[in-house]
């Protein structure tokens, strides 16, 4: 469970900027003292200056903070981050500050053992300060999208769109929870999981002797939801037979288990989801144009974890303290810096798997360093970095798939340079290809003094 503080200072300067509309530029400190804390500072004149008295004016105590640490700078769009001689150095995304950085709108930063997030707007998490209920972590993004589905309120259906990971199943029992059938079942299934010749009969259930080994009665999961939720997740795989059933079972209100004559009536509310773009599916004849129109409004759309990194170091920390363990700064630092392309559930796995490097090691903290160099990096395809050179071979032709670490730390020269020529010296499209965030390329190039010519993009 979360021990944090969850603090707004400067209140007179967020309302100001709550009541104009007006963004207000800031950090969100996330974690200090080896716990989860959710205190936001505000930008003032546009810059955030932070310290050890600043800290502890703000009740976080970090002695590895100096006294004058860090000023970060909101300037067109993009932060300046700038060591003020600190003692112990500041890291920007994971990678050393040297001096001073230009950043993104967004950005991780580690002094001391705090780690914050700079943002381009505060207010929203000063309006919905992180809170971790029943378990779940609900940060202020993912707080607005809870919102959207209060108001869908006693709605028949509901459809969630949003990667795999991202907690599409904590969306739907939401929607489940407001419908004014809380106390009804709750069911839910992967439509991805089940097999296409079983699909009807687990969905509509199936009598006795209607196929083989069927020695009684079976309910499918209709039957199994009436009076409460079927949540339907990856609802674009089933096939255009079962969703023509699908549609006669929402527009009727009642289903026909297989190797039945009558329908059986159910009272079920429908949430679906989907990683994909069921308008895409329709336009390839692979999903039926009157279902979608049937399912697909109301939709709310979860973000991925990287644009919900206030959440990161809650979530960590409550995989962890089942285990009596605790977070160092630098696992939390190492996590809010690298993309998570499996969202959640991917970081779960991953602390799980560094949680047992450290037990192994007989530490009671687990370090960035029991976190595998692969975890959470983004997923790319082996290909030629040397203009000229013949390219590796995609999946289909039988090359296997690697990740490529995040961190810009263990590059070398030669990689860096032949990326760059690949791409015709243009640094968003070379740092794509080592895997790495294009302000972390920049900042390699500029602490390896490494010129690179053609525009960026």
């Amino acid at each position: 469970m979360i021990a944090s503080v969850s603090q707004t200072v400067d209140l007179l300067t967020v309302d100001r900027h709550r009541s104009s509309r007006l963004p207000l530029p800031g950090a969100i400190l996330l974690f200090s003292g080896e716990r989860p804390i959710h205190v936001i500072v505000p930008s003032r004149d546009g810059a955030v200056q932070l310290g050890r008295d600043r800290l502890a004016a703000l009740g976080v105590a970090d002695a590895r903070v100096s006294r004058q640490h860090l000023e970060a700078r909101w300037e067109q769009g993009a932060w300046v981050v700038k060591d003020l001689g600190s003692r112990n150095g500041t890291s920007v995304d994971g990678v050393t500050l040297a001096r001073e950085a230009r950043t993104g709108e967004r950005a991780s930063v580690r002094i001391g053992d705090t780690v914050l997030w700079l943002v381009p707007d505060a207010v929203p998490y000063a309006e919905r300060p992180l809170r971790v209920e029943d378990g779940k972590v609900i940060g202020a993004t993912l707080a607005a999208v809870m919102e959207q589905i209060r108001q869908a309120g006693d709605g028949a259906v509901l459809h969630i769109h949003g990667p795999s990971g991202a907690g599409k199943e904590l969306a739907a029992r939401a929607f489940h929870s407001v419908g004014g059938r809380p106390k009804g079942p709750f069911v839910a299934i992967n439509c991805a999981a089940i097999p296409e010749g079983v699909a009807e009969r687990v969905l509509f259930g199936a009598r006795k002797g209607a196929y083989s080994g069927a020695d009684r009665d079976q309910p499918g999961h209709f039957q199994e939801a009436d009076g409460g939720t079927l949540f339907l997740d990856e609802v674009g795989e089933l096939s255009l037979d079962v969703q023509a059933k699908l549609l006669r079972a929402l527009e009727y209100r009642e289903v026909i288990p297989v190797g039945a004559s009558k329908a059986q009536t159910v009272d079920v509310r429908l949430c679906s989801a989907t990683h994909r773009d069921l308008r895409e599916r329709v336009a390839d004849h692979r999903f039926r144009e009157d279902l979608y129109v049937r399912i697909a409004r109301p939709v709310v759309t979860l973000a991925p974890l990287r644009e919900r990194r206030e959440e990161i170091p809650s979530l960590i920390e409550s995989r962890l303290s089942v285990q009596g363990l605790k977070a160092h700064s630098s696992l939390i630092e190492a996590c809010m810096a690298r993309p998570w392309p499996g969202n959640a559930r991917e970081l779960l796995v991953e602390v799980d798997a560094a949680a047992r490097v450290a037990l192994t090691a007989g530490d009671a903290r687990v370090r960035a360093a029991d976190l595998s160099a692969t975890a959470g990096t983004v997923f790319t395809v082996d290909r030629a970095l040397t203009t000229g050179s013949p390219a590796t071979a995609s999946p289909a032709e039988g090359a296997a798939p690697r990740h490529e670490p995040i961190s810009a730390r263990s590059l070398t020269r030669d990689e860096v340079e032949a990326a760059l020529n690949a791409h015709g010296g243009r640094v968003a499209s070379a740092a794509r290809a080592l895997g790495l965030h294009r302000n972390q390329l920049r900042r390699w190039l500029a602490a390896n003094q490494l010129a690179h010519e053609g525009e960026d993009e």
